[in-house]
């Protein structure tokens, strides 16, 4: 079965059949007619010979620096819908944070001619600044604000600025702050800096901030709150940088005889599942990590469609998306 028989078939143009099968512009009934055609027929494109006529795969490759996280399950889930309308494969790269683990991705899946590349960035060195500026195949970044590259990313500073002054409005004024690495910018440095700037406009001390680090997990999240609570026995308030450490948080302070919300409120970002059967009920900034990824793979496939011969090319290398947050205000707080 080849592409002239399904267009006999469906009464239109080879070349019909073909923009409907790359996305392409079509109207209505002709995709209607060669949809039928296709079932009919049991067609399907022949991948290999249009691999040998383009250059191109219509495969993505996607770095991802977690697996067991909802956040970037949530991502994924916006990119692959979005390539899956326009035919795209994807191809994943779990990086365990490692930076060493994502330039190795990046070379490989260039090597290996992909159609183009997101990846989920968490921190940023001048060497994987070189190689990304330098990517051969088009490039989205999810997570971070990078300069000179398209990208994805989160109001993180407004958001964790919100949730604190929300709770500085129930009238807390001893509040603690859980954290991760500032080597990622916007989960670390930005919601630190939202959390002083909420303490700052309300007249509280934002540079004395106790402070702990933490990794991505509540057991990590468990012992940066032990720790607090050594150096500051008796806070009102926790902002955690995420709702995974916030939960193993609210163990801690459960096992020091602390109420929460009466002696205390606590507060995360990320806004999972969890989050609605824990007890009590978390407190959250609702980050939009589906739209993120559709965001990104909808950057990623106008830079690819724009190298086809005969389109038009877009410039989208300064193409910068922020997201915005909502605020959902549970028994925690």
């Amino acid at each position: 079965m080849t592409i002239k028989e399904v267009a006999r078939l469906a009464g239109v143009s080879s070349a019909a059949v073909s923009r409907y099968l790359n996305g392409g512009p079509l109207s209505k009934e002709k995709k209607e007619r060669i949809s039928r055609a296709i079932d009919e027929t049991g067609y399907r494109p022949n991948l290999m010979a249009k691999t040998m006529r383009t250059g191109k795969v219509k495969v993505v490759g996607i770095i991802v620096p977690r697996i067991f996280s909802e956040s970037v399950n949530q991502i994924m889930d916006g990119i692959v819908e979005e390539l899956r309308e326009r035919d795209y494969m994807t191809l994943l790269g779990y990086s365990d944070s490692k930076k060493d683990r994502e330039l190795q991705y990046l070379s490989i899946m260039q090597s290996n001619r992909v159609a183009g590349i997101i990846l989920m960035a968490t921190t940023l060195s001048e060497i994987k600044r070189q190689t990304l500026e330098s990517c051969s195949v088009p490039l989205v970044i999810t997570g971070q604000e990078l300069e000179g590259l398209p990208c994805v990313f989160h109001d993180d500073r407004g958001a964790v600025r919100e949730l604190t002054a929300r709770m500085i409005e129930k009238g807390r004024k001893r509040i603690v702050y859980i954290g991760v690495t500032e080597e990622d910018r916007a989960a670390g440095l930005e919601r630190r800096i939202g959390v002083q700037e909420a303490l700052r406009a309300a007249g509280l001390d934002a540079e004395g901030l106790p402070c702990e680090t933490a990794d991505f997990n509540a057991q990590s999240g468990y012992e940066a709150m032990c720790r607090l609570l050594d150096r500051c026995p008796e806070p009102d308030g926790v902002i955690c940088a995420t709702d995974i450490i916030a939960h193993g948080a609210m163990k801690a302070l459960k096992e020091r005889g602390m109420k929460i919300p009466e002696d205390v409120s606590i507060a995360g970002v990320g806004d999972n599942w969890a989050d609605m059967i824990s007890v009590p009920t978390l407190t959250t900034a609702r980050l939009h990590q589906r739209r993120c990824g559709a965001e990104a793979a909808r950057i990623l496939l106008s830079m690819i469609e724009g190298e086809e011969p005969g389109e038009q090319k877009t410039d989208t290398s300064d193409r910068k998306v922020r997201l915005g947050y909502g605020i959902i205000e549970r028994e925690s707080l």
